[in-house]
């Protein structure tokens, strides 16, 4: 009988290993996620006490919801919107300020809902990670336990992005602890991909090691885009019929984060034309000079004071998945049919990519292969818009499939 009592416990016990076993692997499995979004993809707000302001446009109140407010973003009070949004480029100093009289603040530091919607009112325009958290709570995860969002002030470069990079360590470093020491997966979108790469170039060969299992790229930006050129020519209607570029151009190219966002030097040729008129042509190497004669040179001095993150362009030594729209027309070159630059319109010369980001920039994760020990992933999805790699059912499946691993 004794036997038989002892049998049965040592069955036990192993049925009981093998089950914990099994518990332990699943947890192991759940590497906690932190989404990084990209230009336009966190929430702001601001607070006004404004010295004046035109007749329809409010000079005092309370915090309110700045971007993505769509009903901020129609004539008139776009006008309100531009001044309210738009910042300012010191030259000693060179770092930016807002409007006078304008606080603005990124809500919701370490909440996915703030990057899963971009507008707090869940207008379904505003949706944004949305569709990839759904899938990754299918798979056991809950939000603000190992679900996090890392919204930041968008319209900066990162050479005024510090105390970003401090919080994002730490909630890195914080997430990895409350899930039983996992290495997180940061999910990048476009601008996003290249920000998490200057955060991992600010960190240890060791740190990297211990707190992050990969990266998951989406429609990254890495080497910038032709889109930027165009937005700083004529500025740009977001894809919207309702809204003006050259109206949005008016803050646009007031931010920081649009000249980091120019190509880089690294994946255009020096003579490479970007900009053509009758009378000359602008090179990648002439750039300074075509800002200088759209009398913008402050655009040309945002992006001097970013090129150090350009130009650092080694591989980030995690395991990465780079996945982007391929195939669709998106602008190469700008052709004008006057020498006016700032009076015209330019044609738009297209080329591939996912219709915001040129195909080479894309690709650029191709760079890195060989030049680092950790796998690295390429997936082109033919046909895919910047936007719709977020809610494409192949990346949401590729997800899935990755994260169960």
């Amino acid at each position: 009988m004794k036997q038989f009592n002892f049998c049965c416990l040592a069955i036990l016990i192993v049925i009981g290993e093998t089950q914990a076993g099994s518990f332990f692997k699943q947890r192991k499995l759940l590497s906690p996620v932190i989404f990084v979004p990209g230009d336009g993809g966190s929430q702001l707000e601001a607070k006004l006490n404004k010295p004046d302001a035109p007749i329809y446009c409010f000079k005092k109140s309370d915090w309110f919801s700045l971007w993505l407010n769509l009903e901020l973003l129609v004539i008139p009070p776009v006008y309100c919107w531009v001044e309210n949004v738009k910042l300012y480029y010191d030259n000693i100093t060179r770092t930016t300020h807002n409007s006078p009289g304008v606080e603005i603040r990124v809500p919701g530091w370490g909440d996915p809902e703030v990057v899963e919607w971009i507008d707090p009112t869940h207008n379904k325009a505003g949706a944004y990670f949305k569709d990839i958290a759904n899938v990754l709570v299918n798979l056991g995860y809950e939000r603000k336990k190992n679900i996090h969002g890392a919204p930041y002030d968008f319209r900066k470069g990162p050479s005024e992005l510090g105390q970003f990079f401090i919080d994002l360590k730490k909630l890195v470093e914080d997430t990895y602890e409350r899930n039983s020491k996992t290495p997180v997966t940061f999910i990048s979108h476009s601008m996003g991909s290249p920000m998490t790469l200057v955060f991992l170039h600010q960190q240890t060969t060791e740190w990297r090691k211990k707190y992050v299992k990969r990266q998951i790229s989406l429609a990254g930006a890495w080497a910038g885009s032709m889109k930027a050129v165009k937005v700083f020519a004529m500025g740009d209607d977001l894809d919207s019929f309702f809204l003006s570029g050259k109206i949005l151009k008016q803050e646009q190219i007031t931010n920081p984060s649009t000249a980091w966002l120019l190509p880089s030097p690294l994946f255009w040729r020096p003579s490479e034309v970007l900009i053509e008129t009758p009378g000359r042509s602008y090179t990648m190497s002439q750039l300074k000079q075509f800002f200088d004669d759209i009398d913008y040179s402050i655009g040309w001095n945002m992006r001097q004071d970013n090129m150090k993150f350009t130009l650092n362009f080694s591989p980030p030594e995690i395991e990465l998945h780079c996945l982007f729209g391929d195939n669709l027309d998106t602008v190469e070159r700008l052709q004008y049919k006057t020498d006016a630059l700032v009076d015209e319109t330019p044609k738009l010369i297209m080329g591939k990519g996912d219709g915001t980001v040129n195909q080479r920039s894309l690709r650029a994760c191709h760079a890195w292969i060989g030049r680092q020990n950790a796998n690295i992933t390429n997936v082109a999805l033919n046909g895919v818009d910047h936007m719709g790699v977020l809610v494409h059912k192949d990346v949401l499946n590729y997800i899935k499939n990755v994260m169960q691993t």
